[in-house]
């Protein structure tokens, strides 16, 4: 993926957050491309930091790993030091802090989407690779995004259930795979509360999609 022009790596996936009143919920497809290659079919791209944060990944492959890699081991020895859980806008400002350091050097082709709970509540967070930082309460990142917002725009409204979230994200990814071509593969959808972070089952996910 090194070699191809920024305009070829800079696009592609179909990733989305929602706020609800019981947790968040995030979802994916699983596409990865190179250019008009499709490159993997099933690609994990929702990431679990710690217990009670995620992080969706859209953009270089490479790039979102590391970061991943490097936002959980950071979260980690805070945990060790502080004997204490990290907030989700400290995560996420730590996050912003680590891309827009490097927005003159060599800069992260992400696009972040950092969700979780705390003490505090329930949080989403849009990272953007010029250390943006921002606060939604639904969100979608990616090629496919204007597809997905059609549904997020129509369907979403304050204090919907986890179950009428999981709903509209997957509708959501469903519509973006469906037009944009970067984005395909099938769906995972995630929900975070304050049990922790869960996969909703494929076959639930199937039957909201079909």
């Amino acid at each position: 993926m090194d070699k191809l022009s920024k305009d070829e790596i800079k696009h592609g996936t179909t990733t989305v957050g929602i706020v609800t009143k019981e947790g968040v919920v995030v979802a994916a497809e699983k596409r990865a491309t190179m250019g008009y290659l499709i490159a993997h079919k099933a690609v994990t791209k929702v990431v679990q930091i710690t217990d009670r944060i995620a992080m969706t990944i859209a953009g270089m492959v490479g790039d979102a790993q590391m970061l991943s890699k490097y936002l959980k081991a950071e979260l980690e020895l805070y945990e060790i030091r502080h004997n204490k859980k990290v907030t989700v806008k400290a995560a996420a400002s730590l996050m912003a802090n680590i891309l827009y350091s490097n927005r003159f050097t060599v800069p992260f082709y992400v696009q972040l989407l950092l969700a979780g709970v705390d003490d505090e509540g329930y949080h989403l967070f849009s990272l953007g690779p010029d250390g943006s930082n921002i606060s939604d309460k639904y969100i979608s990142t990616g090629s496919g995004s204007v597809m997905a917002y059609g549904v997020l725009e129509d369907k979403f409204k304050d204090g919907i259930s986890l179950k009428e979230g999981v709903n509209i994200a997957a509708r959501a990814i469903r519509a973006a795979m469906a037009r944009d071509i970067a984005s395909g593969g099938g769906v995972d959808v995630y929900t975070i509360t304050k049990k922790g972070i869960s996969k909703v089952p494929k076959d639930e996910i199937e039957k909201i999609i079909k």
